[in-house]
C-alpha cells in the first residue's frame, strides 16, 4: 500500500507535525522501531520526538515536522502504539489527520 492510498486527501503533500503525549506512552518503543529517525525514548523509558538535527525534544506538547520520506513509517507507528499517544497533524490548520484524535 503507498502513502498515497493511505493518506486521506491531500495530506501527503501538505507539510506535518508529529507530537507524543507522554502522559499515555507506555513506552514500548514500537514508535523508535519504525521511525527512528523521529522517535526516540529517552532516560525516563518514554517516546519523544526529535528535531530535523536529531535533537530530542523534551517540552511537553513539543513537534517536529514529518519529512515526507518518512510519511508512511510516522502513521504505522500511530496507528500500532498501544498507547495511542502520537498525533500528526497538518500545520496548516492544527487538524489531526493520524492518531488517536484523527476523523
Amino acid at each position: 500500500m503507498t502513502v498515497q492510498q493511505d493518506a486521506p486527501g491531500d495530506s501527503d503533500t501538505q507539510d506535518l507535525e508529529v507530537w507524543i503525549d507522554q502522559d499515555l506512552c507506555t513506552g514500548d518503543g514500537i514508535c523508535v522501531q519504525y521511525a527512528p529517525e523521529v522517535f526516540e525514548l529517552d532516560i525516563d523509558g518514554l517516546a519523544y520526538v526529535k528535531s530535523a538535527q536529531d535533537e530530542l525534544l523534551q517540552d511537553k506538547g513539543a513537534t517536529t515536522p514529518v519529512p515526507l520520506p518518512l510519511l508512511q513509517d510516522v502513521v504505522d507507528s500511530a496507528k500500532e502504539c498501544p498507547g495511542d499517544c502520537i498525533h500528526v497533524r497538518r500545520v496548516s490548520d492544527n487538524v489531526e489527520v493520524f492518531g488517536p484524535d484523527a476523523d
